[in-house]
């Protein structure tokens, strides 16, 4: 290509590294580039949350107007703030390789508190612009308190700097691409499974006119398809609902073990928490209708649940699952009591490691009071135990994320590979993270807990049955059937295998908590 173009780009930092990443991908295949500032709406517009700024494409409008006049030859776009839809005469060309599309929340170091879920401190005042976040925030927080924050990613930054809030929520990529040090904070990473995106958050979009053949046939030499592939589900399923980006919607495709998995997570105005659904199938095709027709609000839910496990009111799952109109029945079919009353200090002199698969786990170890080693470690299956940890003042340096414990036995065998690791458990451990582990890893049991299965459990008339253990799978069916119609989940893959035993049919979450199961209890079909 003879021709030098024409970037147009706004002017914030993020937006001139987006550009000059462009300018200098295009360099390196002999094309010569120079940039264009522009200023957007939502650049001059600073006072007002984007939910009251005018239309849509608030910072993208004024760069594809330039584009259609041909003063520029090129927009680059941080991708999420496009509107689904081109404007005539417009196309995206390529779009970059994906930067983690994470969040994270930055807290003051004198508004933490690791007990609480995010880390952050009960009723602290956190800052962020988008309705999405601000939904599944409250969603697992709800005594947060949100408040609007605007400007560009240093600004945002320095407002928290000036303590104008304890914490604020950005996107990963934009701290990632502009190499920003965040170590005078703590620093919490939500990944996009457990905290869901905008669609496309993390990519960039490449943004030429459509009869720029020349161009178009350049550009594809900074193409990833595979990315496409997935923002393909993402922007269909904004598109479907009609919304912008800053509809209070996350959506995020990803392809793992030739699946594609979806999750995705929606709220309405005034919706203290949102619904969330997850499915995954070989093929893009009739994906996103099928996230979208599960958002229905004419579509049947269950209107029972049982679940085998006590629920505060305050529980993710019981919020989560009620405000759909459903009722809830909780109640365990165990007990746990401890094993021992004292623990022996010598047992914990040269340990690496403590992995708990279980919140009773969690419990009965710290109630014995040990005396731990300064630079050990804590390893959990799931976010339950997680949470059960956090109570007692530690953070997980490993938590487990699949509902198949050989596959997070297998992911924490690389972490602790050669290590001691200390087990506190029941007296009948789960084996599968032992058996995952390598011969040069110590592994030492402590039995801290027993569990007593209740006797005579009652049978529950629900539509829906979710057992969270196989101890609880055992206590229901000693004496009970499945009625029929009925419908059954199991937290994970230690549970459905005591189903299997018995020939019960059930259906497994994304992940191994309380978040999953309430993802399942929504894509049910009654």
């Amino acid at each position: 290509m003879n021709r030098k173009i024409t970037i147009g780009t706004r002017g914030s930092d993020l937006a001139l590294w987006q550009a000059n990443f462009v300018k200098d991908r295009l360099a390196e295949i002999n094309v010569l580039a120079e940039l264009k500032i522009i200023k957007t709406q939502g650049d001059r517009i600073l006072n007002l949350s984007f939910d009251k700024l005018e239309g849509k494409g608030f910072f993208t409008k004024e760069l594809e107007e330039e584009l259609l006049a041909g003063t520029i030859d090129l927009a680059v776009h941080s991708h999420k703030d496009l509107p689904t839809e081109n404007p005539s005469g417009l196309i995206i060309a390529a779009v970059s390789k994906r930067e983690d599309p994470s969040e994270l929340l930055l807290i003051l170091k004198d508004c933490v508190d690791v007990k609480q879920k995010l880390s952050v401190k009960f009723g602290a005042l956190v800052g962020t612009s988008s309705n999405r976040r601000k939904a599944q925030l409250l969603a697992v927080r709800p005594d947060l308190e949100i408040a609007e924050l605007r400007g560009n990613v240093p600004t945002r930054i320095n407002k928290l700097r000036h303590e104008e809030y304890d914490a604020i929520m950005l996107a990963k990529a934009g701290i990632v691409r502009l190499g920003l040090d965040m170590s005078e904070f703590y620093v919490e990473d939500l990944g996009p499974t457990e905290f869901i995106p905008a669609p496309a958050q993390g990519v960039l979009a490449i943004q030429i006119r459509e009869n720029d053949k020349e161009l178009f046939d350049v550009l594809q030499n900074l193409h990833h398809p595979e990315v496409a592939e997935a923002l393909a589900v993402e922007r269909k399923v904004l598109r479907l609902f009609g919304g912008g980006c800053h509809l209070p919607l996350g959506c995020y495709c990803r392809k793992e073990d030739d699946q594609f998995q979806v999750f995705t997570s929606k709220a309405t105005e005034g919706e203290k928490i949102p619904d969330r659904y997850f499915t995954q199938a070989p093929t893009i095709e009739g994906l996103p209708e099928k996230v979208v027709a599960k958002f229905n609000k004419e579509r049947k839910l269950p209107a029972t649940v049982f679940i085998s496990r006590d629920l505060s009111a305050q529980s993710y799952f019981r919020r989560a699952i009620e405000k759909n109109g459903v009722q809830i029945e909780a109640r365990s079919l165990i007990r746990t009591v401890p094993v021992i009353t004292k623990l022996d200090p010598y047992i914990l002199r040269n340990v690496d490691w403590v992995f708990f698969t279980s919140k009773n786990g969690v419990e009965y170890f710290f109630n014995l009071q040990p005396q731990l080693p300064k630079k050990v470690k804590f390893g959990v299956m799931g976010s339950g135990s997680e949470n059960a940890l956090r109570s007692f003042g530690y953070r997980a340096d490993y938590v487990g994320e699949s509902v198949d414990s050989a596959d997070v036995g297998a992911e924490f065998a690389k972490l602790a590979n050669g290590c001691t690791i200390l087990f506190p458990a029941t007296e009948e451990p789960m084996r599968s993270i032992h058996q995952a582990l390598s011969a040069g890893t110590k592994k030492i049991d402590l039995p801290v807990y027993e569990t007593v299965l209740e006797e005579n459990a009652e049978a529950s008339a629900a539509e829906v049955l979710i057992f969270t253990s196989p101890s609880n799978v055992e206590a229901y069916f000693a004496d009970n059937l499945l009625d029929i119609g009925q419908q059954v989940i199991a937290i994970g893959k230690s549970t459905g295998k005591k189903l299997d035993e018995i020939g019960v049919k059930y259906t497994l979450p994304f992940s191994p908590d309380e978040i999953g199961l309430a993802e399942a209890v929504f894509g049910l079909e009654v």
